[in-house]
């Protein structure tokens, strides 16, 4: 079938995914092969393709394609995570616009706006996914809100509390004023930012003496319970016992003394604030403090602010810094550079806050997902991860899982007193009013009487099941479906998850199935622009992915950003690399399109050279699927694809088609052409997992095919034994051919003209093969030519071409005497380095081989010059 003179990814792109869903190709359903199964990490619900997402998931498509082009069942499961904080705070922002507070509605009116707002745009990244080619199994596609998915959750929480490893306890949470919810040490990131030091005046009790503090929060000053010093600082010692008074406040507070102060940091005198710094809290336990919350949840101040009460606390600030100096209470205010934590969902700097709070205690499940890690059981690529994840592991905190949010699981606890210890944790409420009536002795409980917990389950808690509750495995952990895919085969993701997420499921699937989730972690890079910054929306350094598939085609663009991504190494994004990816494309279209052109005659037989560059091809192709075997093998992707570009651009465009193309006008043996189309399939093939429309379309031109023949479903080549000893005398006929088409460039002779060649070689590999490619007319073996010639080397083998007639002698003279120059200089700053002791002793054998080489092929290149001289 004749092919259109462009490719045109858009019609392609379309035609071949809807066919490919239509017969079901992406689906799977446990059977007699090997599973090979992978589960995506699901995007937020709120969310849009970015070029990480790109990155990532063209990864997944290219190893489930593969695999199931290598005859495994493969099953990629999809699916969206509820993004509990992202998601509540874009229904907030919607509610608010419609003139809705979120504290004027129930949580089941607000929970149905949040439904409504999930079903409306829940679904625009999975969509945008399929324009990138993915071939997920989209009828397993799951939500991590579901009644499902839910379900399993809420069992996992009730099961880890009834074995003693979820409590619930008083302790400092980091609070996200604009979340208006705690978050977890690992979403805490910390910035440096400027600001100022302030040193406090607080009077000594009783005297006109002022001890100086030091401080980067003086609108804390309302919380503030002690002052502290080093025991082992004289300057206080006169101090011990005594009391300070908060200045503006007026609270009079004890002197404490704590090894935790550093002598040598502002004063060495610090103001306790338990309610308001993790490190203050702490202070605070070891010497029974009280805990004074001058914050509400705003971070305003609040009633004991005062009369700064309902203003933000960067606000108070510079109000209190201004009252201070005016009443003579500061000292000085510095500039100062100190780091900031802040929240990764919002971006607001993070409120130090205690509050009771959930809890899950990581110790005992942190010993058997660290040694599956180090013992290879998990493999990481890259390995340089395993340090990171061990030494997370090793100073584990204990995972705060609950959240102040209505978007997520309810946490299944049910109080039915006021007492600390009121409450039961069941999966129902009927299971819970049974517990509290026997909890309590209390048989007339109603569940009128049971009151639910408010908060709701940290995201990453539903998450950390993902790779089993996808197959429902913790509702029938015997089901056929988490008995044949689980453990899945591969996990990709990006490197700052590592503690958020696979950390986590290498510890749930221990904890529940007594497995590990998954066999290998292939961590991507995190794409950045050309400044080495991390690609995101608030710094408008991010290109859309979908107008850059409209631009490049989707092939394209997978192409691109694979090329340049090696494993574990950040990417520099380039639109160049897209355009690269689009060319690529081109070629093969043209490629293809040059082999549809010929005409084929069943009376032409197969020339000596049709041979030799058949001969070589197979032998060149079973070697890199070889070495693209090994590169999959240890997750090197990229790497994998650079030698299937260099495969199809310059083996196969370049060298073999040239090898083969019939004259002009002239036909093309049937024997030879169908050896090209069966070369050609083959590197479709090896190709689809990467290009998957541009093969496909290829694919269905070449012959007429059924729907069990289609390329997404089709066999990947095996590689057999191959030649070294063809390939490298195919190295030599590159080189010689190279050579002589040098001399045609060098002295502008077209490549129409043919030339006679002479050579102190008895015979050259692939001799017809040379003939034709190097368009020469005859070749003198064993002989030397008289006549002045270009001359040049291959190997130990002289090379001579007789000089046109039409040349300058004087100017060829000329610029063969300054190439000798030039070679003599070289020589001898390579002898000196050679005869340098210090660097042969210390340099490495394969250093000093290579600088043998470089004399060695001057000395010869001197030698054959000065003779080519001789003849000028």
């Amino acid at each position: 079938m004749q092919i259109s003179e462009k490719y045109s990814p858009r019609e392609t792109e379309s035609k071949w995914y809807s066919y490919w869903l239509e017969n079901n190709y992406f689906h799977s359903e446990p059977n007699e092969k090997p599973p090979y199964t992978i589960v995506i990490p699901p995007p937020n619900v709120t969310g849009i393709l970015h070029m990480g997402h790109m990155l990532n998931n063209t990864i997944q498509d290219v190893l489930v394609r593969r695999a199931r082009m290598q005859g495994f069942n493969a099953c990629w499961v999809p699916g969206t995570d509820h993004a509990s904080i992202a998601t509540e705070a874009k229904v907030v922002a919607k509610l608010k616009s419609e003139g809705i507070s979120k504290s004027d509605i129930t949580r089941e009116e607000f929970l149905k706006h949040a439904w409504a707002w999930t079903d409306e745009y829940g679904g625009t990244i999975l969509e945008q996914l399929k324009k990138l080619g993915c071939s997920c199994d989209w009828e397993r596609t799951r939500f991590t809100l579901e009644p499902k998915m839910s379900e399993q959750v809420i069992k996992s929480f009730v099961d880890l509390y009834n074995k003693g490893m979820i409590y619930r306890g008083y302790r400092m949470v980091n609070w996200d004023p604009e979340a208006k919810t705690n978050i977890s040490d690992e979403e805490v990131i910390f910035k440096e930012q400027n600001g100022k030091l302030y040193y406090l005046k607080y009077k000594v009790e009783g005297s006109e003496e002022y001890l100086s503090v030091a401080t980067t929060r003086p609108e804390t000053i309302f919380g503030d319970m002690a002052v502290c010093v080093n025991p082992d600082d004289e300057r206080y010692a006169h101090l011990k016992g005594k009391n300070v008074i908060v200045p503006i406040v007026n609270r009079t507070v004890p002197v404490i003394e704590d090894d935790y102060v550093d002598i040598e940091f502002g004063t060495g005198a610090l103001k306790i604030t338990p309610a308001h710094d993790i490190n203050d809290y702490e202070i605070g336990k070891r010497h029974n403090l009280t805990i004074i919350d001058s914050l509400d949840d705003d971070a305003n101040l609040n009633s004991h602010g005062q009369h700064y009460a309902g203003k933000n606390r960067f606000e108070v600030r510079k109000l209190i810094a201004k009252e201070l100096e005016e009443k003579g209470l500061l000292l000085k205010a510095e500039d100062y550079v100190n780091k900031v934590g802040t929240s990764e969902r919002t971006g607001a700097v993070i409120e130090p806050k205690v509050s009771v709070q959930w809890f899950l205690r990581m110790s005992d499940l942190a010993k058997p997902a660290l040694d599956v890690v180090m013992d290879d059981k998990v493999k990481f690529h890259p390995e340089k991860f395993k340090n990171t994840y061990k030494y997370w592991m090793e100073n584990i905190r204990d995972w705060n899982i609950s959240r102040q949010l209505w978007w997520g699981q309810q946490i299944p606890a049910y109080f039915y007193g006021d007492g600390e210890n009121d409450f039961v944790v069941a999966e129902n409420f009927e299971e819970a009013l049974q517990l509290a009536k026997e909890k309590s002795g209390n048989n007339n409980l109603q569940s009128s009487d049971l009151r639910q917990d408010e908060d709701a389950l940290d995201t990453w808690f539903s998450a950390w099941l993902w790779p089993m509750s996808v197959f429902n495995g913790l509702l029938d952990n015997d089901n056929k479906e988490i008995d044949y895919y689980y453990p899945t085969s591969d996990l990709v993701t990006g490197p700052d998850i590592i503690f958020f997420w696979v950390a986590r499921m290498i510890m749930a699937g221990q904890e529940f199935r007594g497995e590990v989730p998954f066999k290998n972690v292939y961590f991507t890079g995190i794409v950045r622009d050309k400044q080495r910054r991390k690609m995101s929306k608030s710094l408008g350094n991010s290109p859309d992915p979908i107008e850059l598939i409209e631009k490049y085609g989707a092939d394209g663009v997978r192409v691109g950003i694979l090329l340049s991504s090696a494993a574990g190494n950040d990417l520099l994004f380039d639109e160049e690399l897209m355009l690269q990816g689009r060319n690529f494309a081109t070629k093969i279209w043209n490629a293809y399109r040059l082999i549809q052109g010929w005409t084929k005659d069943d009376a032409i037989k197969a020339s000596e050279a049709d041979k030799q560059a058949i001969d070589w091809f197979g032998h060149q192709m079973d070697k890199t699927i070889l070495e693209i075997e090994d590169q999959f093998a240890k997750f090197r992707i990229s790497d994998g694809l650079h030698l299937l570009y260099k495969l199809i651009w310059d083996d196969f465009c370049s060298w073999y088609l040239e090898a083969i193309k019939p004259g002009f006008g002239e036909s093309i043996s049937t024997e030879v052409y169908q050896q090209t189309i069966v070369y050609f399939e083959s590197l479709m093939k090896l190709l689809h997992p990467f290009m998957p429309f541009l093969t496909e379309e290829l694919w269905q031109n070449i012959a007429p095919r059924t729907t069990e023949e289609a390329l997404v479903i089709a066999q990947q080549p095996k590689s057999t034994e191959f030649s070294s000893e063809i390939l490298n005398q195919f190295e030599t006929t590159k080189e010689l051919v190279a050579g002589v088409r040098n001399y045609r460039q060098s002295k502008g002779i077209s490549p129409r003209e043919a030339v006679e060649v002479f050579t102190n070689a008895e015979s050259f590999p692939n001799k017809d093969l040379i003939i034709k490619l190097a368009n020469i007319s005859a070749v003198h073996f064993a002989s030397k030519t008289d006549e002045p010639s270009f001359t040049f080397l291959v190997g130990g083998t002289e090379v001579s071409i007789p000089l046109s007639e039409s040349l300058d002698l004087e100017e060829e003279k000329r610029k063969t005497e300054e190439e000798i120059a030039y070679l003599q200089g070289f020589l001898k700053s390579v002898e000196k380095k050679l005869s340098n002791e210090k660097f042969m002793a210390g340099a490495p054998q394969q250093v000093v081989d290579n600088e043998l080489k470089k004399q060695k092929d001057a000395q010869e290149k001197i030698v054959l010059l000065t003779s080519k001289l001789k003849t000028l």
